[in-house]
């Protein structure tokens, strides 16, 4: 029994509190079917039944997708509003469309304004009792109804990052106990986050934060044995498994949870993801973002975005086509062999704006005054109006519109061998606009510190990747450009 706070109800697991919710939320489901038809005065056919149906197995799937039943995600309550919203809209479209393309949409014809309630109905409520369920929970463990005390053994920063990230999530009633650590403070040991090493690893706002242990592993233990503890937090280096493995051992001698949070900090992680073989935890330390539903989503956005934009260009081409053949001998469009996604080799499609056609194993960058270059070809580039023609290279799949510019097979060559991790901007389809060129890195790069700044934002825009981010950098490039003065 926790000496240290008052008497509550047995704790519920959150896998049983998730599951609760779950099946609250798809009788939500079926009340605004039942609401929005009766509101109308329309009767629950067969088949409006069976939409629901349909509505709530789908809703489910990309629920857990989002994870909204995760208890352990700490954002506001408005990103999770709006990812209840996202899972809510693409299962009302899945189903809307099934019922287009293989049901009888003519029955739903007098039932407009049903349908539109419904649609709306369904994200309010379940968004409101997700909300209410917070703050409820809150309140309660704010006044001592299902609290829990943790402590992390490890003076670290991995531990801090812990303690930060559960002190952001109050509802959960989880009460720090504080650090414990054997560990002195040595060269080659992180007890005090004011050093000045590995910065990056820090926490936020914690340049200036200090913390001490509150004790060792034997009192930990002690606390533990004598019911002050109910969750131990291991947050140790990978190199100290001999001593976790000896401690876990001896704080099997409590009724503790123990948990191990292993340190991948260390790694330079991108799109890092856990999975499970066969009872195996896997971890991926490089992988890409677009995957499953994501991949689908970002290939949906590339045939919208095809279907918008190459109508609107297409007399522009044929104005630039026209123009290439005025001024200039040779074909209008120039082919030359890039990396696509994982390193294979596609034709990147381009206006042709030099006098010569450069695709072998050693390409010139353009350069200020190059002599390559036609002036209508400059004009091309500078405006990156020579790139219109990969909007068909997105629509057969080998580039996107959002994604790092694909460089010269040469130059990848050259640039992997000097960059670490320069390869990895190949996990995903090059594109056309990107990070790295609204941000000022575009055209020559003609020292290493150039092109390892390129490099940056592209495995950023992978790491952070999402839709939003794609819609932000379409929309930077649209009304600011490319921004840059290195296009020649």
């Amino acid at each position: 029994m926790n000496q240290e706070r008052s008497l509550s109800l047995i704790r519920p697991s959150y896998s049983a509190l998730n599951a609760l919710s779950r099946a609250f939320d798809s009788g939500l489901i079926l009340v605004s079917l039942y609401i929005s038809m009766n509101y109308y005065g329309i009767p629950i056919s067969q088949d409006y039944l069976l939409s629901g149906i349909g509505c709530i197995i789908l809703f489910g799937i990309f629920s857990e997708y989002n994870d909204i039943y995760q208890g352990w995600r700490g954002e506001p309550i408005f990103d999770k509003a709006v990812r209840i919203l996202v899972s809510w809209m693409a299962a009302f479209m899945l189903i809307f469309i099934s019922i287009f393309l293989f049901g009888n949409p003519y029955s739903y014809l007098h039932a407009e304004n049903s349908i539109e309630l419904f649609l709306l109905l369904v994200p309010a409520l379940i968004i409101l009792t997700h909300t209410i369920r917070r703050l409820v929970l809150a309140f309660l463990r704010r006044h001592g109804l299902n609290s829990r005390t943790y402590a992390i053994l490890g003076a670290n920063h991995l531990g801090k990052r812990l303690e930060t990230a559960i002190s952001q999530m109050p509802w959960l009633g989880y009460n720090f106990k504080g650090y414990y650590d054997d560990r002195t403070h040595t060269a080659n040991r992180r007890l005090d986050l004011n050093r000045i090493d590995e910065p990056d690893r820090r926490p936020p706002n914690s340049n200036n934060l200090k913390f001490q242990a509150v004790g060792k592993f034997t009192e930990l233990l002690q606390d533990a044995q004598l019911g002050k503890i109910d969750h131990v937090y291991i947050t140790l280096p990978l190199c100290a498994e001999k001593r976790v493995s000896d401690m876990i051992s001896k704080l099997a001698d409590s009724t503790v949870s123990v948990n191990i949070v292993p340190d991948f900090f260390t790694f330079n992680l991108i799109q890092s993801k856990w999975s499970n073989v066969q009872g195996i935890p896997v971890v991926s330390v490089f992988d890409t973002p677009f995957t499953a539903f994501d991949g689908l989503l970002k290939r949906i956005e590339d045939l919208l975005l095809c279907a918008i934009i190459l109508p609107l260009i297409s007399l522009p081409m044929l104005i630039i086509a026209i123009g290439i053949k005025l001024t200039s001998s040779g074909p209008v469009i120039f082919k030359q062999t890039r990396y696509g996604i994982n390193g294979e080799n596609i034709a990147v499609l381009k206006f042709r704006t030099m006098a010569v056609c450069e695709n072998g194993d050693n390409i010139k960058q353009a350069t200020f005054n190059d002599s390559r270059v036609t002036p209508f070809g400059a004009f091309l580039r500078k405006t990156s109006l020579d790139e219109l023609p990969q909007f068909f290279n997105v629509l057969q799949g080998q580039m996107s519109v959002v994604g790092p510019r694909p460089h010269a097979v040469a130059h990848n060559e050259h640039y992997r061998k000097r960059i670490q991790g320069y390869m990895l901007r190949h996990k995903v389809k090059p594109g056309i606009t990107g990070q790295a060129q609204i941000s000022g890195f575009r055209g020559e790069t003609d020292t290493l510190d150039k092109m390892e700044a390129r490099i940056h934002h592209d495995l950023e825009y992978i790491k952070q990747w999402s839709l939003w981010l794609d819609i932000k950098i379409i929309f930077i490039t649209i009304f600011k450009g490319f921004s840059g003065n290195q296009a020649y």
